[in-house]
């Protein structure tokens, strides 16, 4: 009887030592589910106002991407037209005045010979 108690005190410990435990899992099991459920929560509410942020922002990109689009085909029609303008001028011109047309022609072209000749022997020197 004497060895009883010893060993009825030792079980009844280590039953509370073991129902300790249980219920610390427990009660960390129960923390850990809440805890992810509030995440989940707010994860799924972050979802929610990301996704119109982000259309916005993706609507944002298409409407400066159309307008650089279109800004590039106007400067490019207005390019075309001067030219085309350009070009126009330059026939009339040499249509009306062919003599001297050719001797501008001429002088350009032996200036721009003499500053590439000029140009390529201050290299040759530097």
């Amino acid at each position: 009887m004497i060895l009883n108690k010893p060993v009825d005190a030792a079980s009844s410990l280590i039953d509370q030592a073991s129902q300790s435990a249980d219920q610390a899992i427990k009660s960390t099991q129960q923390a850990a589910t809440e805890a992810l459920q509030v995440l989940s929560q707010a994860l799924h509410d972050l979802r929610h106002q990301a996704v119109p942020l982000a259309e916005h922002a993706a609507d944002q990109v298409a409407s400066l991407t159309q307008r650089g689009l279109d800004g590039v085909q106007e400067t490019s029609h207005h390019l075309r037209v001067k030219a085309e303008h350009a070009s126009a001028s330059t026939v009339n011109y040499i249509k009306h005045d062919p003599m001297k047309s050719v001797l501008i022609a001429a002088a350009t072209g032996a200036a721009l010979m003499a500053l590439i000749s000029l140009v390529s022997h201050s290299r040759d020197r530097g």
